[in-house]
């Protein structure tokens, strides 16, 4: 991290970002997080009033969107796509109380301030509005992670950070709490791409814009006898029986209401009119009691 708390620099990542777009991004990961955002909002037994895609690098999302929603506003990062604005999720250009319904897929791993970029959507939700999103998570790239590390350390006598250090699954409740979302979940896949070597997916990683943008990293590239050790780490550690090399891909999702009193709350402590021994069918054993105890 930089001197200053920046861990990313953003005008860099939007840069490769409009980049990526330009030269065609591969969407096999926005394709599969795009039907699992199908399934999830399949279980929402409601419909939504305006909704937005905030961030997501390609429109895939419109169609699920559409059918939940009587409206949807895109936002994109950068220019050169469809969109009906372009801004920065780390400064919302949107009104308070103006959504019913907010969904970021695979952007938000790439802010500085994953707490306030929450606290902005939460403010532009309505009562009773949904935020849903997903994210890379704390295991992706491992591999690729562990392998440069080793390669750096081994022939440059030190390292560099190259692998973002993307959001543990066990903060990311708390954030949604911090945030004033009510009845937070979170929960994450791991999906595994494998390839021939690791300049392939060194290859899908820029197509996609997600170069090394760390704010800390160091300026000059990565050595040829580097890149070529730690393509051997990769190799020797990581392939599978066929000779393919596995990456790991943790997508983590999240998703709040903002409150509203419609919503199910917790009954306060002794307001119980039965007793659970009752409805297991179990004698009740009271306070200081042992099981078996005459």
């Amino acid at each position: 991290m930089s001197e200053d708390g920046i861990v990313f620099d953003r005008a860099l990542g939007r840069l490769r970002l409009a980049r990526a777009l330009a030269a065609g991004y591969p969407d096999f990961l926005l394709v599969r997080a795009t039907e699992d955002l199908d399934e999830r909002l399949g279980a929402v037994l409601r419909q939504f009033g305006a909704a937005a895609d905030l961030g997501t690098p390609l429109p895939l999302a419109g169609p699920v969107l559409r059918a939940k929603a009587d409206t949807l506003l895109r936002m994109a990062e950068v220019e050169g796509g469809p969109a009906d604005l372009v801004g920065d999720l780390e400064r919302l250009p949107l009104a308070p109380n103006s959504l019913d319904l907010a969904v970021s897929l695979l952007a938000l791993h790439g802010v500085n301030d994953v707490p306030g970029a929450l606290i902005q959507i939460r403010r532009a939700l309505r009562p009773d509005g949904l935020f849903i999103g997903c994210l890379l998570g704390g295991r992706s790239l491992q591999e690729l992670r562990q392998a440069l590390l080793e390669a750096e350390a081994e022939t440059a006598g030190g390292v560099s950070p190259r692998v973002a250090p993307f959001v543990d699954l066990r903060d990311l409740g708390s954030l949604l709490q911090r945030a004033g979302f009510a009845l937070p979940v979170v929960d994450s896949e791991v999906v595994t791409v494998r390839y021939r070597d690791m300049f392939g997916l060194l290859r899908d990683l820029r197509a996609m814009g997600w170069g090394n943008a760390l704010a800390a990293r160091r300026k000059t590239g990565l050595r040829r006898d580097t890149l070529l050790r730690a393509a051997a780490i990769y190799a020797e550690r990581f392939a599978d029986a066929d000779g393919r090399l596995r990456a790991t891909f943790e997508i983590v999702w999240l998703s709040g209401w903002v409150p509203h009193e419609s919503q199910q709350k917790p009954l306060r402590p002794g307001s119980a009119k039965a007793r659970l021994a009752d409805a297991l069918g179990v004698p009740e054993i009271k306070t200081g009691e042992k099981a078996g105890d005459a």
